[in-house]
């Protein structure tokens, strides 16, 4: 195999991985950069940091090679997924198994410098993203089970910090369940048409015309349990900005998704990245300035 035809099979590798696509990585980076902070009292240490990130980016990578390995049959009949490269055709099923096993050890192996707790963890992490693309079939709302699967490194930063499991780690988890439900109902909202007519059940579906009255009722419930916890943690006034901030983000989401044009809801979606990273920016500055 010649250099360019490696160049290519990489740009496809990076394709189905979805390199060219952050916003994935950051959904699943912003609550355990949470969790990261507040398990630490403001001072995670940077080798920490960097394991989870670099944890975070491969087991999002795998992630998708699993899911789309799960959806290969359903992926071709939609409009948005049908030329990813296993719909498509351009990476085999075989390459694609190898790929998500090199991306799943090589995450493990970061987890191997943690404490056995964390490493507990892990496997159920995997889990989690092994099983969800599944969920899509028989559960109303697989966003939630999306959302533990997203937020799953809160209760590992939990453990690698302080070896135990508390119920502030579960509060934030599920602040991070309901944020979930949110943004990957207006994803689904994208894709709601081509959803029905292959069978795949999202909350989009099961919502019907509540689906913005759905969708903000969870980003309230995200900013409720998350300014319980502020509450418990005694955080100060820069957290709560970092809230409000995201709160008028939402209402941004929400002028974007009520009409339910396709590239709106598609855009809200993305922009989720924001509401995850001023919630960081409130907590960090809160540790940063109390």
């Amino acid at each position: 195999m010649n250099f360019a035809a490696i160049k290519q099979r990489l740009a496809l590798y990076a394709r189905l991985t979805r390199l060219d696509k952050p916003i994935g990585t950051l959904l699943l980076l912003w609550p355990t950069l949470w969790a990261l902070w507040i398990a630490s009292d403001g001072s995670p240490g940077w080798l920490m940091v960097c394991i989870f990130c670099l944890g975070t980016l491969l087991m999002r990578s795998a992630g998708c090679v699993m899911n789309d390995l799960a959806d290969r049959n359903f992926d071709a009949h939609v409009e948005r997924t049908r030329d990813r490269p296993l719909a498509a055709g351009l990476v085999s099923v075989k390459e694609a198994l190898w790929l998500a096993v090199i991306l799943t050890l090589a995450a493990f192996c970061l987890v191997l410098a943690l404490n056995r707790l964390t490493i507990a963890l892990s496997f159920a992490a995997l889990a989690l993203a092994a099983t969800y693309p599944f969920t899509k079939r028989f559960l109303s709302v697989p966003q939630a089970y999306l959302g533990v699967a997203f937020g799953f490194g809160i209760p590992m930063a939990f453990a690698a910090l302080t070896n135990r499991l508390p119920d502030l780690a579960w509060w934030l988890l599920l602040a991070n369940v309901f944020w979930a439900i949110a943004y990957d109902t207006e994803y689904a909202m994208v894709d709601r048409d081509d959803d029905m007519r292959i069978g795949i059940k999202t909350a989009a579906i099961t919502l019907g015309r509540f689906d913005v009255a759905g969708v903000m009722l969870c980003y309230g419930a995200m900013l409720a349990v998350l300014a319980g916890a502020g509450a418990r943690l005694q955080f100060g006034m820069y957290y709560y900005l970092g809230l409000g901030a995201a709160g008028l983000i939402m209402l941004y989401h929400y002028t974007l998704i009520r009409g339910r044009r396709r590239e709106d809801c598609f855009k809200a979606f993305r922009h989720n990245n924001w509401v995850g990273g001023v919630v960081f920016a409130g907590i960090a500055a809160n540790y940063a300035w109390r």
